[in-house]
């Protein structure tokens, strides 16, 4: 019956397989409300965090500007429904975090009252995992401007309650802590941001903010993976400590190997590194040959030719940047599974080594 209610119910209808398809809604609401740390209500279902973005960043006046950091997600750089001469892009730092005094600038070069700023900011980019800390999001708050959170990549793997004093709008993507493709979720925090418009009108759902019936057994995954990455926001200590051995293994094959934002906070699961000489294109494919899954830089970009626009934020040379490789750790990545990845990146640097002596 559970079954027949999460495909047959209509969360709206007031039958019995309706009421257990809402039921199932709310308890997926109150899934991802627990782990984030808001009240349930504060919670909107979407198709994923690129519809959550594009709800988000929608001007509440024509004389609105949105400032972004040169690092943030293709979803947030789109700018929603921002005029193109109404967004600002500003530099990073070399790690790849947000200066807000660099902000601040931007903003008093524009002489906007805080009422017309609308910042969008991630908390732990997608591409190195180097997170931007709730000092920075306190301190762009404090300006009095609207503040957007890109908590996609952060989900499930720090605690998100020191960002929401600071933010009126946290982004979400089921498919980032396990959950169902094509789910996401906007956090909408009253206290500090005016309610947007609907980006989809419609028939009422979603207390009005997305029209359409809603997806119940993507929301409903969303929410089982939502309860299980709650409980596994414990175990990412030792995600850290596994991702540090990792690294530290990693220098030893490759003494001249470039940790990207090694030196700044990053997410305990997230290793994006470089070695020279060694092409990521081509070294993707020899791990997946050998049965170890990893990508070049952002999944939802690396299937394309181009620098990475994450990298060159930071500064990084284009050579090395073309090698950057991302390896992605979780709670249940053994000690095995690292030492598969490295026997094949070392048998990579092997042939890598004969190529230059036969050359030399």
């Amino acid at each position: 019956m559970v079954l027949r209610a999460l495909s047959l119910g209509n969360p709206s209808s007031v039958h019995h397989e309706g009421r257990a398809a809402r039921a199932a809604v709310e308890a997926a609401r109150s899934e991802i409300a627990a782990l984030v740390g808001v009240e349930s209500g504060q919670v909107t279902f979407t198709s994923g965090g690129t519809e959550a973005a594009a709800m988000a960043l929608r001007p509440m006046s024509d004389d609105e500007v949105l400032f972004i950091g040169a690092a943030e997600h293709a979803a947030v750089r789109t700018g929603g429904s921002f005029a193109r001469d109404r967004i600002v892009t500003v530099p990073v730092d070399a790690s790849g975090r947000v200066d807000v005094n660099e902000i601040a600038l931007a903003v008093g070069a524009r002489g906007l009252l805080p009422g017309h700023v609308h910042v969008a900011v991630q908390i732990a980019n997608n591409e190195t995992g180097v997170i931007n800390a709730p000092d920075v999001f306190a301190a762009l708050r404090a300006e009095g401007w609207t503040v957007t959170a890109d908590a996609v990549q952060a989900l499930g793997k720090i605690a998100l309650e020191p960002y929401l004093p600071h933010v009126g709008f946290l982004i979400f993507s089921g498919h980032k802590i396990g959950g169902p493709k094509g789910t996401g979720a906007l956090v909408i925090r009253k206290d500090a941001c005016s309610a947007p418009r609907p980006l989809i009108a419609g028939g009422g759902q979603e207390k009005g903010m997305r029209g359409g019936t809603e997806n119940v057994p993507g929301i409903a995954g969303f929410g089982a993976a939502a309860a299980l990455a709650r409980r596994a926001l414990a175990t990412m200590p030792a995600v850290a400590a596994r991702r540090s051995d990792f690294e530290l293994a990693l220098r030893r094959l490759a003494p001249d190997v470039v940790i990207f934002g090694a030196e700044a906070q990053r997410l305990p699961n997230t290793s994006l590194f470089a070695i020279p000489g060694l092409r990521a294109e081509t070294a993707v494919i020899a791990f997946d040959l050998d049965g170890v899954a990893v990508s070049s830089g952002a999944a939802c970009s690396s299937g394309k030719v181009g620098r990475s626009h994450v990298l060159a934020a930071m500064g990084v040379d284009e050579d090395v940047a073309t090698g950057a490789i991302r390896v992605s750790l979780g709670p249940d990545t053994a000690a095995a599974d690292i030492e598969k990845c490295l026997n094949s990146l070392e048998r990579q640097l092997g042939r890598l080594r004969t190529r230059r002596d036969s050359a030399a």
